[in-house]
């Protein structure tokens, strides 16, 4: 019924209306191309899905809330910034999804990820529905009391849209524990209940183990099941790493854990190649310039001179076995992906969020190169955060082994459904493909339960 030709011009059709709709959110509208031209022949087999219009209503939000945030800085001035809660998807559970702070945070951005987290979210097969939020509100170089004000405010109206049976922000880029701490405060204060309305918290007052490292580990948890996948493992493999928070460097931890050789870390400023490999005592120097100096990633290779820092310069021309963007959307583009190509790259799998332009992501899966997506391969920080809304509903606290157990078992499940949806001609996987059908199948059958609404 579907065949290519007739799939093909539903997606442009498709596409074109969205576009028209959606204008100057170039992001939202990359996310939505990247799922419907897989989608769609599924769509047009599964006739329930096309006559009940499940992607042209999956890729509107529920609703979206923007509000004004007015708080006053250390110099006694009053300043004004906008945020927003998009709350996407709530067809399997509760809306859930992180909360960002960057200066240029914009509602494209934010559509994008509240529509990726909705399929990342099915894919764990916890009850968790898709949301995302955030201001245009830079955290960097301003004073903790500025930074409590700030969020203080913001959660005033916030508030009003979330709790633990409707919606449960957590963190993201910006939003680490002490805005998270500063927010929940303020919840608490104006609901008069402790109630795990929030997830990324401390483990003082009903935080997760693991919550820090989740997303690092889970990548690489991902990366794992898919080379035993085809007979091998990260023991002895070559990886290049893009940023250098939270992600990249308990990626980097789990890969030593592993076997495998770390070789780069990056921020904005450039990357850092380390030819010997990043070690355990190496990757703590890290940790300690990042989240305690909030110093930039050149000064490694001051600290340890056999690293050479590349000015400006992405890590993806180092040769490598696999490759890992763990840093922001976009930054691994059609030039990268013939440098890794050229390099022979054999996996590369996205630990941050679209990290990959959707020219790479051709490229990479027509030269045979595994390849994982952010949806599926970085679920694990949502995941270890479901676990925490099922510590808090149970009032208990399950001890780093129990909760990275779980972890592991959800990634490899996760692993196992893309498996299921994307295996192709000649036994290959098609990842791309089968995250996609896997996160759209789970929450467009919930979709077409509910009826028309």
């Amino acid at each position: 019924m579907s065949g290519p030709l007739s799939a093909s011009k539903e997606v442009e059709e498709f596409m074109s209306g969205l576009r028209r709709r959606n204008p100057a959110e170039p992001e939202f509208q990359q996310a939505v191309q990247e799922v419907v031209e897989t989608v769609m022949p599924y769509v047009l087999d599964n006739r329930q899905y096309y006559d009940n219009r499940i992607l042209e209503r999956m890729t509107e939000p529920d609703r979206v809330v923007m509000f004004r945030v007015s708080w006053e800085d250390d110099n006694g001035e009053v300043r004004a910034n906008r945020a927003w809660r998009v709350q996407f998807n709530n067809s399997i559970g509760p809306y859930k999804g992180g909360m960002r702070f960057a200066g240029d945070l914009n509602l494209s951005v934010l559509k994008f990820l509240g529509f990726e987290q909705t399929f990342k979210n099915a894919l764990t097969s916890l009850p968790m529905g898709g949301a995302k939020g955030g201001a245009n509100f830079n955290p960097k170089g301003r004073s903790d009391r500025e930074v409590m004000r700030f969020c203080h405010s913001l959660m005033i109206e916030l508030h009003r849209h979330i709790g633990e049976s409707t919606d449960v922000p957590a963190g993201d880029i910006g939003v680490g524990a002490r805005e998270i701490g500063y927010m929940f405060g303020q919840y608490k204060r104006l609901e008069n209940r402790f109630v795990g309305a929030m997830t990324g918290k401390g483990l003082e007052y009903g935080g997760s183990l693991i919550r820090k490292e989740a997303t690092g580990y889970g990548t690489v948890y991902f990366v794992q099941n898919m080379l035993e996948h085809i007979g091998d493992s990260v023991a002895g493999k070559r990886f290049v790493i893009s940023g250098s928070g939270n992600v990249a460097t308990y990626a980097a931890e789990k890969i030593l854990q592993l076997g495998g050789k770390p070789l780069t870390l990056s921020d904005s400023s450039g990357t850092i190649h380390d030819p010997a490999g990043i070690t355990h005592e190496k990757l703590a120097y890290v940790k300690e310039l990042k989240e305690v100096r909030r110093g930039r990633i050149s000064e490694y290779a001051e600290e340890y001179p056999g690293a050479t820092f590349m000015a400006g310069k992405k890590p993806w021309g180092v040769a490598c076995d696999i490759a890992l963007p763990c840093a922001t959307q976009n930054e691994l583009d059609l030039d990268g992906a013939k440098e890794l190509v050229k390099n022979k790259c054999r996996v590369v799998a996205e630990g941050a969020n679209m990290p990959t332009t959707l020219e790479a992501v051709h490229f990479l899966i027509e030269n045979g190169v595994l390849f994982g997506p952010a949806k599926a391969v970085n679920a694990g920080g949502v995941a270890v955060s479901g676990l925490e809304q099922s510590q808090n509903s149970l009032r208990i606290s399950w001890d780093a082994e129990e909760v990275e157990t779980r972890l592991r078992n959800i990634m490899r499940e996760i692993h196992n459904r893309c498996t299921k949806y994307g295996e192709e001609k000649g036994g290959a996987i098609n990842y791309v493909k089968g995250a996609n059908i896997a996160g759209f199948e789970k929450v467009a059958a919930s979709m077409v339960n509910y009826g028309i609404v």
